[in-house]
């Protein structure tokens, strides 16, 4: 089973790809749109499109452009849309995020849970700010280290140490590219472990929902081994922070 429908399959019940609850989801959201009623919105990365159906219902005159390299998140994605009676003001893109260009500017970029996608922090946001209407704002989620990582950890996020920094430096790192954060959330233990749990309990519920499926026991596999990398590596180590950022 390829890693694109095992991550389809485990946000089945959590479409934000990320530790966020739904209240959180929906004040970090209310920040980055601030008070304008019409413009555009741009995910780069937004997977099964829940940010951006959330921006629509919310802004009933906004529009919306997600680009992910997964089609079915995006087939999802359409038609969670045509159930929201929003699809003819979201345009969905199947492309390389780092590929995606657009003649008109746009009012919010979010890339959230998808920094990977360019590489890191930093060079996600250099991407967004190509995309950013002038006095635009930028969502982005980011892992950092609530303390020391174990080799435990690592080994469990198959990540290296430098990957991430702790929360301090990463928002310095923020500010000295240039931006100013106007708001943000850090997920709390419990956001942390209602995303794992759901994440391992989504997949794993589907094996067992579909046991002559041939990637049944693939799936079993990947949400066993996913809930001890979490339980016995880094649970606890990887924090998440949220921000709302604007250009000096």
């Amino acid at each position: 089973m390829d890693r694109q429908t095992i991550s389809r399959l485990a946000h089945a019940h959590h479409p934000i790809a990320a530790p966020l609850s739904d209240e959180a989801v929906a004040t970090l959201l209310e920040r980055a749109l601030g008070p304008e009623e019409e413009g555009r919105v741009l995910d780069l990365g937004c997977g099964q499109g829940g940010w951006l159906l959330r921006a629509l219902a919310a802004r009933p005159r906004r529009r919306a452009v997600g680009v992910d390299v997964d089609p079915g998140a995006l087939t999802r994605a359409r038609e969670s849309a045509e159930a929201a009676g929003v699809q003819r003001r979201l345009g969905l893109h199947h492309l390389d995020a780092r590929e995606f260009t657009d003649r008109e500017p746009f009012g919010l970029v979010l890339s959230v849970g998808a920094t990977h996608a360019f590489g890191g922090l930093l060079p996600t946001l250099a991407a967004a700010r190509g995309h950013l209407a002038p006095g635009g704002r930028v969502l982005v989620g980011e892992g950092f280290w609530e303390r020391e990582p174990s080799s435990a950890a690592l080994g469990g996020l198959g990540a290296a140490r430098e990957e991430y920094a702790d929360l301090a430096t990463t928002v310095d790192r923020v500010v000295a590219a240039g931006w100013t954060p106007v708001f943000g959330h850090v997920s709390s233990p419990a956001e942390w472990d209602d995303y794992e749990f759901s994440w391992t309990g989504s997949l794993a519920a589907w094996a067992l929902d579909h046991p002559d499926h041939p990637d049944a026991a693939d799936a079993r596999a990947a949400a066993d081994l996913h809930r001890a990398e979490w339980l016995h590596g880094y649970r606890g180590t990887l924090g998440f922070v949220t921000l709302v950022l604007r250009r000096d």
